[in-house]
């Protein structure tokens, strides 16, 4: 049986609303199975904090080729920073990343101030073996935004380069937080 984990972005939360909601409903529909985590210290992530929380909660033996991580933001990059430290014989079937970053836009990062910066620089800093992330599946899919205020399109490159991702962009859904549906993740979850 199919199973995906969902992981919210900085300052959010499991919620229903939006296309987390819509996700849910629709995986439901399936029968395919969804946890859905409130991670710690959302407004203030950290990267030990939010990777020991995902090894307390996901046991390694319920992860198997049936198994979708899905992150939108900050969350996709815990999932891939989860992954890098997985023992290397677990498989699973793929990634999908939602306005997914390693960087981001230095204009909104400056409007945003100091504090924002200091929360972003190890996001952005601590590097990920990308190598060890894919010894656990060469599925990835990548949803950016031509609009979003935080993640330039440059990320694209950077995914496709460093994980083959198949990427995907759409017109004026900014940093997603608004979209009510994602059509193109149930698409990649049902090939």
């Amino acid at each position: 049986m199919k199973k995906v984990y969902l992981i919210h972005g900085w300052g959010g939360s499991d919620s229903s609303e939006g296309w987390f909601g819509w996700l849910k409903d629709e995986l439901r529909k399936r029968d395919i199975e969804i946890v859905v985590f409130n991670m710690p210290n959302t407004d203030y992530p950290k990267i030990n904090e939010w990777i020991g929380f995902l090894k307390e909660n996901i046991k390694e033996t319920n992860l198997n080729e049936e198994t979708y991580f899905i992150g939108h933001s900050i969350g996709c990059q815990a999932i891939l920073r989860y992954l890098e430290q997985l023992p290397e014989n677990i498989k699973i079937l793929g990634g999908i990343f939602i306005a997914p970053w390693m960087e981001l836009d230095k204009n909104t990062i400056e409007e945003e101030g100091e504090e924002v910066k200091k929360i972003a620089k190890p996001w952005m800093e601590t590097p990920i073996d990308f190598e060890k992330v894919k010894k656990h599946t060469q599925k990835f899919l990548c949803i950016l935004s031509d609009n979003d205020p935080y993640v330039p399109l440059s990320n694209e490159k950077f995914f496709k380069e460093k994980l083959n991702a198949k990427t995907i962009i759409k017109n004026n859904e900014e940093h997603f937080n608004e979209t009510k549906e994602i059509k193109e993740i149930m698409e990649f979850i049902e090939k």
